[in-house]
């Protein structure tokens, strides 16, 4: 499959699927080389770049990402650990977001008047 049949399939740009290449991030057994060195990346990349591009969007970085697949191998306890960890980023991250939403909306509450200077009050 040509990359640009692989790009439109998980919705990336070539150049990323490249970088991903590159980098490492797509295992050496998805690509194939022809008789003119064109890549050619079987079906299982697909699935695969699904799955790099939720780990992204759940906060996983690149690097954390290109670590877990440098170990070929992760067990179910690994992962598991991996998975709570990230929870619990994401957790600590809500209750931050949390905090910063009520301080705003207790600057809404002291009724503070802009239009003699931001932060005076009535």
């Amino acid at each position: 499959m040509k990359i640009s049949d692989v790009a439109k399939s998980v919705d990336l740009p070539i150049s990323t699927i490249r970088y991903y290449d590159k980098i490492g991030i797509i295992p050496d057994e998805y690509v194939q080389r022809d008789q003119n060195n064109y890549r050619n990346y079987t079906i299982k990349t697909i699935h695969h770049l699904n799955v790099v591009k939720n780990c992204l969007a759940v906060g996983f970085s690149i690097h954390d990402i290109k670590s877990m697949i440098s170990k070929n191998t992760i067990t179910k306890n690994e992962q598991t650990h991996i998975l709570k960890e990230k929870i619990k980023e994401i957790e600590d991250a809500q209750k931050k977001l949390d905090a910063s939403k009520q301080s705003l909306y207790d600057i809404l509450e002291m009724d503070i008047v802009c239009e003699e200077g931001f932060g005076k009050y009535k």
